[in-house]
């Protein structure tokens, strides 16, 4: 038969595991769930596609944004290309967040003042020179020397007509003294080929399809503007250019024939504010492999460059393109880089919570177990003092079932096997007041006698 100090220890024992058990499972379950936060966290913040607004077909943009997809696409992230018909339909695009635009094209000098809180620009890319294509026999080299002729100035929504219409303002060509015909890419220039039109102004890279057969349509002239200065005082967007003779062919064509100064806007990459970093530093290494060589007008690396043009520039965009990609993004994978990023941003602030939340947790175990004795202790003390206070008629029965009720409850406390020691000195203590007691009662009917 198994003695009361032996199922006392038993007791005790279990006890222990018991609490230990729970202290497990609460434990098991703060991670599960801060698993689950973590998991949850990362699947909604890791940006997996991209809405990047381009322009016509076969135009510059359309083309920028096939080779963008293509290299974005090699880091796991998918770009939704929406062909738009211009900068002006881009820039509404992004300004409305319900559009589902992430990024577009545009060039400088396309988005009032008045709106451009919203928006950021990333890069620009390249320089968009103002090509004014004429036809007849004299040489023309100021804008206002266009007006009464018909000139084609772009669609609404293109971005070239934009950036056009206060130039000619400027110059007092306006729609009261001047033909300014809503004529844009191919058909602008088809209608100049065939006399319909006296002049035609695009805005656009040297490639582009429209601009390069422009330059080598021997009927056509391309204007050289001698104010190119002072439309780059008025106008902050806008950049005086220099084309030399023979730089689109050196050949028997020689094209131009003669060197021509021109001003050019430039092409930017342009984001909604709340992009996310990871895509801003895709987006820029992307260009940097686009955009980084020496061109018709670009020097080598000069492109992408944050210089601003009209729009607010891009912080992150700014730091990527002066500082180079993170350490982690120098040296790993696009999704490793970027999960690793974001675990260090999740975990340690939860290192900072969790440590002193387990560091604490045992002193809470300790003050929860003690609190199970202390409360006992408490009444054991008032009853002590009633025990050696009390003279005259003694209620011995009271105190002993007061005795006998601490005694059970005592008895019936689960602690832990560190905490033992405690437990049974609260029982000593009993003892101790219980002999207390007796002695009272033993005097108590030794002076009756």
């Amino acid at each position: 038969m198994r003695t009361r100090g032996g199922l006392q220890s038993d007791e005790i024992s279990q006890n222990a595991r018991r609490d230990r058990r729970r202290l497990a499972a609460l434990a098991a379950a703060l991670i599960l769930a801060t698993a689950f936060g973590v998991w949850w966290y990362l699947h909604a913040t890791i940006p997996r596609r991209i809405v990047l607004a381009s322009g016509v077909k076969d135009a510059s943009y359309h083309i920028d944004a096939q080779h963008y997809a293509e290299l974005l696409g090699r880091d796991g992230v998918t770009v939704v290309e929406r062909m738009t018909g211009g900068a002006r339909e881009n820039a509404a695009l992004l300004l409305d967040p319900k559009a589902g635009v992430d990024v577009a094209f545009m060039e400088g000098g396309v988005v009032p003042e008045a709106q451009r809180d919203k928006i950021v620009m990333l890069a620009s890319i390249r320089y968009e020179p103002l090509w004014i294509f004429y036809r007849g026999d004299e040489s023309l080299t100021r804008l206002d020397e266009l007006r009464y002729k018909r000139i084609a100035i772009g669609g609404p929504g293109n971005g070239g007509r934009l950036i056009v219409e206060p130039l000619l303002q400027a110059t007092n060509v306006t729609a009261s003294n001047t033909r300014l015909l809503p004529l844009g890419g191919v058909e602008a220039l088809r209608a100049l080929q065939s006399r319909n039109i006296d002049a035609a102004i695009f805005v656009g890279a040297t490639r582009s399809p429209i601009i390069w057969q422009a330059l080598h349509d021997e009927t056509l002239k391309l204007m050289s503007l001698a104010d190119s200065e002072a439309y780059a005082r008025r106008f902050p967007y806008l950049t005086p250019l220099k084309l030399p003779a023979g730089t689109i062919d050196l050949s028997y064509r020689r094209i131009p024939p003669q060197s021509v100064t021109l001003v050019a806007t430039k092409a930017m990459l342009v984001a909604r504010d709340d992009l996310p970093s990871p895509l801003i530093d895709l987006l820029l290494n992307a260009a940097r492999e686009l955009h980084s060589s020496q061109d018709y007008f670009e020097a080598a690396r000069e492109f992408p460059s944050t210089l601003p043009v009209d729009l607010p520039v891009s912080v992150d965009a700014d730091r990527h393109l002066r500082f180079g990609p993170s350490f982690l993004h120098r040296y790993l994978p696009f999704w490793v880089a970027t999960l690793s990023e974001r675990l260090i941003v999740v975990v340690l602030p939860l290192l900072v919570i969790f440590v002193p939340v387990i560091n604490f947790m045992p002193q809470l175990l300790r003050w929860r177990v003690r609190s199970r004795i202390y409360r006992w202790y408490g009444e054991l003390k008032l009853l002590e003092r009633d025990v050696e206070g009390r003279s005259g008629t003694l209620p011995i029965e009271k105190w002993l079932a007061d005795l006998d009720r601490i005694q059970r409850a005592a008895e019936h406390i689960k602690t832990p096997a560190s905490f033992a020691s405690e437990s049974y000195t609260l029982r000593e203590h009993i003892g101790l007041v219980r002999r207390t007691i007796m002695e009272k009662a033993r005097s108590a009917g030794a002076a009756g006698t």
